[in-house]
């Protein structure tokens, strides 16, 4: 994260002050999309049709939301289609790197830049705002498509099909009203809430986020008593939207964003189910838990000043999940 304000670099993580000491996230710039045939998609300017080599991806491996899209370019058989960078995991005074001092980071495989804001200026000279991961590129109009994780897996989910003959369908139409409500509320919750209770700088904005957590995580406990997924037995973005924040709920929320009345390990059926998930083909593959756990306590001074990285209970996400 971070701000670029008039071309110059702002280590800014989050805004508490205007808000009653509660974390809030800006929305994302960049929000064209990426279609079959290049037409226009749901927001921004068309242009941007799906072919295998023109697109870049650029992530952090320790990001949730840019995790998602990892994850999509792997289910949907992209990975010989979509290039991707991945930054340093240390995230400080200059955002986003990439350094390669780091196993995992890959440096800047497209243009040799040091920074992530560079991309963006890159694309937009005169841009201000939040420096954001992931970002999906263009190679051939040399601009940004979208830095709007939720979108761009969208768009990976069903623009490739005709590329790579994989029409594996995670928001089939007949679902998508059902899977909304359940979207948002994780999100507001969940996905979002764990940073709005590890933000948080009053009492009282941490606990109506925190509470609001575990009543969600309670009430996907009992989903899944019954269902094997969130949306019955079909496996939906949904699933892949909660599991990027469950994967990082032990090692990282519960410590270290005070996320802390339960780990995830006490919830029989999340627990098997995160475990579940990461053991489909492709998945753990997606997964860095050195850059996870490093990135979010080396990262963070406001909540660990002396930036000291947590040995961390050892998790089996391998071992067998008894679910079928």
């Amino acid at each position: 994260m971070g701000q670029l304000v008039d071309g110059v670099w702002h280590d800014v993580w989050y805004d508490t002050k205007a808000s009653g000491g509660a974390f809030k996230r800006s929305q994302a710039k960049f929000r064209n999309w990426i279609t079959a045939d290049g037409s226009a998609g749901p927001s921004g300017t068309g242009g941007f049709d799906a072919a295998s080599g023109r697109y870049h991806l650029y992530v952090s491996y320790a990001c949730p939301w840019a995790h998602r899209t990892l994850i999509f370019r792997q289910l949907k058989g992209l990975t010989d289609h979509i290039s991707i960078s991945a930054v340093h995991p240390d995230m400080l005074g200059e955002g986003w790197t990439f350094d390669t001092d780091d196993k995992g980071a890959t440096g800047d495989t497209l243009f040799g830049l040091p920074y992530a804001r560079d991309i963006y200026l890159k694309a937009e000279p005169q841009m201000s705002g939040r420096v954001t991961v992931p970002i999906l590129w263009d190679k051939e109009r040399e601009t940004i498509v979208s830095n709007e994780s939720s979108e761009i897996i969208r768009m990976f989910n069903s623009a490739f099909d005709q590329v790579t003959g994989n029409t594996a369908d995670y928001w089939p139409l007949s679902l998508r009203d059902d899977i909304a409500p359940v979207n948002d509320r994780i999100y507001d919750t969940l996905n979002n809430g764990v940073y709005k209770s590890g933000f948080a700088t009053t009492q009282e904005a941490y606990e109506a986020a925190v509470n609001p957590l575990f009543d969600t995580l309670e009430w996907l406990e009992e989903r899944l008593e019954k269902n094997r997924y969130l949306m019955g037995a079909t496996l939906t973005e949904a699933d892949w939207r909660l599991w990027t924040t469950l994967i990082r709920f032990d090692p990282v929320y519960h410590l270290h964003f005070k996320c802390n009345r339960k780990t995830l390990r006490e919830f029989p059926n999340l627990w098997a189910y995160t475990r579940e998930l990461y053991q489909m083909p492709g998945i753990a593959g997606t997964v860095n838990m050195d850059h996870i756990v490093r990135h979010y306590h080396y990262s963070h001074e406001s909540i660990n000043p002396h930036r000291i990285v947590p040995i961390n209970p050892r998790l089996n996400y391998a071992e067998p999940h008894g679910r079928g």
